[in-house]
């Protein structure tokens, strides 16, 4: 009987433990011992080789066969080339918790960082040095005119994003709230096109431009409900659910209470 309880408890005690381990999840970041003794081009060069060349490959050239390369986390390798695509793209998808991806084949959302400040300049450092591109875009949003962003929005961004940026969803895709996100990564988002997004260049939305949008942006994230109840601010979807379990609802409650009335009336 006690060899019983004492089997049992340590079942118990390695199943708790199990779960434990379980709960903690590896960051997945593949990090060199000697970081602090590392220069910022070589700990750059040392964090994209240990978590990002299964995917975009050596030298960023890109890995176009699926499953070609296996990497960090033994994860099938196919990414594009990111020999061009300078700091600018880098810093979004870094910056987000867009990448690394544990799966080549995921939506990149965003996510917690898992890099700190100094490996996340350093990697975008050494993405920037793959090949000329644009760099890291500083946007002025208080230069911008809010009307006008209101009004540029709506007519490239708000049939995925909702007038009110609340984020949405499109066919094979969700579409990510862009509230959390900085005017820099904004500025960015807009001329890299991450995911399905399409990329607008200065040509289609100017600088000027993009300061009006991303000050409309800014403004949305306290607005002003003057008509009455927000409902979320996605439009027609939360007002769909209202009209029916809430006003459906009382209608048939008023119904029957008229019905009661009537019946005693006879």
């Amino acid at each position: 009987m006690r060899r019983a309880r004492i089997a049992i408890a340590a079942t118990l005690l390695v199943l708790a433990l199990a779960a434990v381990a379980y709960a903690q999840l590896p960051s997945g970041i593949a990090r060199p011992d000697n970081e602090q003794n590392l220069s910022t081009q070589e700990l750059g060069a040392q964090l994209y080789a240990g978590n990002c060349a299964s995917c975009h490959g050596i030298a960023g050239r890109g890995v176009a066969v699926p499953g070609a390369t296996r990497g960090a986390g033994n994860i099938k390798g196919q990414g594009p080339s990111l020999v061009g695509v300078g700091a600018q793209a880098a810093h979004l998808y870094l910056t987000t918790g867009f990448m690394p991806l544990s799966n080549p084949h995921e939506q990149p959302w965003r996510s917690r960082v898992l890099f700190n400040r100094r490996e996340l300049a350093s990697l975008i450092q050494y993405v920037a040095s793959l090949g000329k591109g644009p760099p890291i875009p500083h946007p002025r949003p208080e230069t911008g005119d809010v009307s006008e962003g209101m009004h540029l929005f709506t007519s490239h961004c708000a049939g995925c994003h909702q007038v009110a940026a609340e984020g949405g969803y499109v066919t094979d895709a969700r579409v990510p709230l862009i509230k959390e996100d900085t005017p820099t990564q904004i500025a960015e988002a807009v001329r890299v096109g991450p995911y399905l997004m399409p990329k607008f260049s200065k040509k289609y939305i100017s600088d000027r431009q993009l300061n009006s949008i991303i000050a409309y942006l800014q403004a949305t994230k306290q607005p002003r409900d003057i008509g009455g109840w927000g409902i979320g601010h996605i439009g027609p979807v939360p007002e769909g659910m209202v009209t029916w379990f809430i006003a459906a609802v009382a209608l048939i409650a008023l119904c029957v209470l008229i019905g009661e009335r009537l019946r005693g009336t006879v």
